[in-house]
């Protein structure tokens, strides 16, 4: 039988191989949200401490998403024309205005409502 071929079957399977084994690997390399969960402190935008929330930030480094008891928020691209001198930000959709502070540090700040979420999530290993 020519479709038995040894030649022909030991070029088809890496082939196979890496076929069937990649989508394995995706799932198992993906890591769900991949959030993680961080402390925020809310204050008034003049500074008065209103106490403390918990929440699930999931870093997308261009971007990140804020998940808590009663809301959820997507910041969008955010830009910074000197990423160096000016913090990046961008406004949601509900009108908040996020804020990327550092690998650990985000916040979310709503001027209507006099109200400042700082979040700092724990350190990463790389």
């Amino acid at each position: 039988m020519r479709w038995l071929d040894p030649l022909k079957l030991s070029t088809l399977l890496p082939v196979c191989v890496v076929a069937l084994a990649a989508p394995l690997l995706l799932t198992a390399c993906s890591s769900g949200s991949g959030g993680m969960v961080c402390e925020g402190k809310v204050e008034t935008l003049s500074g008065q401490a209103l106490g403390n929330i918990e929440g699930e930030i999931i870093d997308r480094f261009t971007s990140f998403h804020v998940v808590m008891d009663k809301l959820k928020l997507e910041s969008g691209a955010l830009y910074s024309s000197d990423p160096q001198q000016y913090i990046p930000s961008a406004i949601t959709r509900e009108g908040w205005l996020a804020q990327r502070l550092s690998d650990t540090r985000f916040s979310v700040i709503n001027a209507q409502q006099d109200r400042m979420i700082t979040f700092s999530c724990p350190a990463r290993a790389i």
